[in-house]
């Protein structure tokens, strides 16, 4: 998707609740980096309730 495109190109969101607004790979490549960094964490306190281990 992104390869050889320039991360400060921009393009309209075709549907969703953002529809119609601008947005680039830069855009695209932080907010999937930050619902995969909340996700883990989601994962890790399941993983504490579980083992009981917290930290490491």
């Amino acid at each position: 998707m992104c390869a050889g495109r320039p991360l400060d190109g921009t393009g309209r969101i075709a549907d969703g609740p953002p529809a119609g607004t601008e947005a680039g790979p830069r855009w695209v490549l932080i907010h999937v980096i930050e619902e995969y960094a909340r996700h883990n964490g989601h994962a890790d306190l399941l993983r504490e309730r579980i083992d009981g281990v917290t930290g490491a």
